[in-house]
């Protein structure tokens, strides 16, 4: 993989949105301004208008449009196992579902043998989800289904979950 990182920026109706990829992969996907977004992104990357970013901004104008797209770009996060695992099971939580942090937690502790994964844990990993939307962490509630948490701002999660007729 390149260790040059490009950019590109998708006009949303949330919000501008930041792409970022090594050329064969999505590697980013952020609202600018979001909790954990990469300051230093901008300043260190190139601006280029490449495949990975036309199909990444098709997955977006169906997902914008209110329908689920069906097909997913391709994607890589450099991330910890952990945080790979937790990833994986965002993208298996259908379009107008959502999951709790503690039934991801009990997934992972039941893929693991029974070993004991805390949903403050999972929390973690699903805050730092650096493919925002297509990583659909905004698909996780609280226990009792209360909107908790999004890097993106709980009016962004509160409009995604409309969008998919969930709230």
């Amino acid at each position: 993989m390149s260790d040059i990182v490009f950019i590109n920026h998708y006009n949303s109706p949330l919000g501008e949105i930041t792409l970022a990829g090594s050329g064969e992969f999505l590697t980013g996907l952020w609202f600018d301004g979001q909790k954990y977004f990469p300051q230093n992104i901008i300043s260190e990357s190139v601006f280029a208008a490449l495949p990975i970013f036309t199909q990444t901004k098709q997955w977006l104008d169906i997902y914008f449009s209110g329908k689920s797209p069906d097909f997913t770009p391709p994607i890589y996060q450099q991330t910890t196992p952990f945080r790979k695992e937790v990833y994986e099971l965002l993208l298996s939580i259908p379009y107008g579902h959502t999951v709790t942090y503690g039934e991801i937690a009990k997934i992972l502790s039941n893929k693991r043998g029974g070993k004991k994964v805390s949903a403050r844990a999972v929390g973690g990993a699903v805050g730092h989800n650096g493919i925002s939307l297509i990583v659909p962490c905004h698909r996780v509630v609280g226990a009792n289904g209360s909107l908790t948490g999004y890097a993106g701002g709980l009016d962004k999660k509160t409009a995604l979950l409309k969008l998919e007729k969930i709230l």
